[in-house]
């Protein structure tokens, strides 16, 4: 069971996060709590496995970039390992993960690329390939933002 206080910093906690120096000090302040106060609630949700971790949502269009694709890499399983790390560490990559290949669809890697244009993406993912030796691989672009939006667990 969470306790009142857990549900008020989860609460503002599942919105945008104040962008600035102290960002527990600006939620604190609008909750009427101290910033420590939220900081060892959050500390102790993530130690209950309550929270298990904060994620970044890159609004790409505002950010300057056009066009941004998901080169999706068929990796054989016993290189998966040593692959995927290789490919996050590119600057261009935002998120890399595994997914069980299914049907007529062998990709099990995927990496997500944000570039200037479409050419560019396609430049970054043949620099990937080529400096961790998988040929097999396609983009896909985003066309049109359908929904981006955070979780919403408490009013």
């Amino acid at each position: 069971m969470l306790s009142e206080t857990e549900k008020k910093v989860i609460s503002a906690l599942q919105g945008n996060i104040p962008v600035c120096e102290r960002p527990y000090l600006a939620l604190a302040q609008t909750l009427g709590m101290s910033e420590e106060e939220v900081i060892a609630t959050v500390k102790a949700l993530h130690d209950r496995g309550v929270i298990r971790r904060f994620g970044a949502t890159l609004k790409h269009q505002k950010s300057g970039y056009k066009a941004n694709a998901m080169v999706a890499w068929k990796v054989s399983e016993e290189r998966i390992e040593a692959v995927g790390p290789a490919m996050a560490a590119f600057d261009e990559v935002t998120h890399c993960y595994r997914r069980d290949p299914s049907g007529t669809w062998p990709y099990n890697l995927y990496t997500m690329v944000h570039a200037s244009d479409e050419a560019t993406c396609h430049a970054i993912a043949k620099r990937i390939s080529v400096a961790v030796g998988v040929t097999d691989y396609t983009l896909l672009f985003s066309k049109q933002e359908l929904k981006k939006t955070s979780m919403q667990y408490f009013d």
